[in-house]
């Protein structure tokens, strides 16, 4: 599990697997989470909006992100 380091109370989801590296833009960000292949805290999510405080668990493609401050 990789781990992404944030400096505010939250990030959101979008923003948040830009900054893992886990996609190369924001646009294909928006359209994995459309597409239901990104799940976060073990519930597949639509909203590239969605806010991710410490210690939420998004996934996309078998690899696992936690959120740390």
């Amino acid at each position: 599990m990789e781990e992404v380091r944030i400096k505010d109370e939250f990030i959101k989801l979008g923003q948040a697997m830009k900054l893992a590296g886990a996609v190369n833009s924001g646009l294909d960000a928006k359209i994995l989470i459309q597409d239901g292949k990104v799940i976060v805290n073990d519930e597949v999510e639509f909203r590239r909006g969605r806010k991710l405080y410490k210690d939420d668990i998004f996934s996309y493609e078998g690899k696992e992100y936690i959120i740390k401050h």
